[in-house]
């Protein structure tokens, strides 16, 4: 007598908040960032550093949004600026509301 079919499920492979990010990112396409590492998102840039992704370092968050946005307007793809929390992400809120105003996509 037989017993029962064994079926086998594929395991999710673990990964990191940060590498969640990073495949996130190259899953939809985006290829380029722009971004000034620091606190609370300086754990995305070792994974960053070993993707295919190109990193634009910035001096300031703000010129990263606004790069972000300059790069989709420029491309017509979705820019995208990697930035720190708190005053990092304050910084940027300029930039979002004039994407958000011109319906520009950007991701921050």
């Amino acid at each position: 007598m037989r017993g029962p079919a064994v079926t086998t499920t594929a395991q999710p492979i673990p990964m990191t908040g940060a590498e969640a990010i990073v495949a996130s990112l190259e899953a939809l396409g985006v290829t380029d960032v722009f971004g000034m590492p620091g606190g609370a998102i300086l754990p995305t840039y070792d994974p960053l550093m070993g993707s295919a992704l190109n990193h634009i370092l910035v001096r300031h968050e703000q010129g990263a949004g606004h790069a972000a946005e300059g790069y989709a307007l420029a491309t017509g793809q979705v820019g995208c600026a990697l930035v720190t929390s708190g005053p990092g992400a304050t910084n940027t809120l300029t930039a979002l509301a004039d994407a958000h105003m011109d319906s520009v996509p950007i991701v921050v």
